[in-house]
């Protein structure tokens, strides 16, 4: 395969590259022949990128990326000059390779520590409703998580292994005091207006993109801990929504991979993810969020994840290959 920019400070030859309100794309038809895709078809404002193994969908205007109908959520629209679609060239970087690429990732590779963090407890209990807290279904759930992964051979630990209170600096200390390979998922349920449903997955804003849903401000372009592994946690995120999602089945909203400055997710110094398993502000995933069978749907999409996305950055190209 040739090379290209992901992983570059600058496209190489023979990518389309423009300049669009001050930043850099790249063409969908560039994104096209690296990656391979037999078929592209336009239709109107949408394009769908096929081959054997990906079929990707964008939409001119959108922030929006399906792969694999998998939801992501783009730092910047895709956009278009002339009859051209274009992406933004940091989310090439930093979403489509790692997602289409997870062997080329250079700072990921075996591990056998998962450090998992319940949030909240104690003193927080995080969102409520009648069936319960939060804080308490983020503990069930991580327990689930832990004795199927060690019933896989994976070495498990976790920041809180009952009704406790920590903070979040004291929660990124506990993962960072961990000194060999390993990855940390954040569990959570979430609370928001009565109509608001369905899962989502955080990893944190690369440098010079936001928190999700919120206005651009300076300090957004400071390079934090995390962002040492960008791509790594992207490549996680993917792994770890999509399995659930294959687990919960097509009734469940999917509202997609997204990019935020949490901070657990900004402090941990290895591949870092936050889940969202449902809301508790929802009367229907309120009752779901009580039930066993979802608990355990939830936990066994993780460990599925987990498993897969160790495969898939463990098994690295011949250096020929590589960037």
């Amino acid at each position: 395969m040739a090379t290209g920019p992901a992983h570059s400070a600058a496209p190489a030859t023979g990518w389309d590259v423009a300049k669009i309100e001050g930043r850099e794309y790249v063409s969908v038809e560039s994104i096209k022949r690296f990656y391979n895709f037999a078929k592209m078809t336009r239709l109107g404002a949408s394009v769908v990128l096929e081959n054997a193994k990906v079929e990707m969908k964008l939409k001119v205007g959108g922030n929006e990326c399906l792969m694999n109908n998998v939801k992501f959520i783009f730092s910047h629209p895709t956009s278009t000059v002339g009859e051209k679609i274009y992406v933004s060239r940091i989310d090439l970087a930093k979403l489509i390779d790692p997602v289409l690429r997870p062997n080329f990732i250079q700072n990921a590779g075996e591990f056998r520590t998962v450090v998992l963090d319940p949030g909240h407890g104690g003193k927080d209990p995080g969102a409520t409703n009648p069936f319960g807290a939060e804080a308490t279904y983020n503990l069930k759930v991580a327990g689930l998580v832990k004795k199927q992964l060690e019933a896989k051979g994976f070495k498990v630990v976790m920041t809180r292994q009952s009704n406790v209170f920590l903070s979040l600096q004291e929660r990124v200390d506990f993962a960072n005091a961990i000194k060999e390979r390993a990855i940390y998922i954040s569990i959570h349920f979430n609370s928001g207006g009565a109509s608001a449903r369905g899962i989502e997955t955080f990893t944190l804003s690369p440098p010079g993109v936001p928190h999700y849903d919120a206005n651009f401000k300076a300090a957004d372009l400071q390079t934090r801990a995390g962002n040492e592994h960008d791509s790594a946690n992207i490549a996680l995120a993917t792994s770890v929504h999509g399995s659930i999602l294959r687990r919960l089945g097509t009734n469940t909203l999917d509202r997609g991979i997204k990019r935020a400055r949490f901070s657990v997710l900004s402090g941990v110094r290895h591949p870092a993810i936050l889940l969202e398993g449902g809301f508790m502000s929802h009367s229907y995933e309120a009752r779901l969020i009580e039930n066993e069978a979802y608990q355990n749907a939830l936990a066994a999409g993780v460990v599925d994840a987990i498993a897969k996305y160790r495969f898939a950055v463990s098994t690295k190209p011949a250096a020929a290959q590589r960037n």
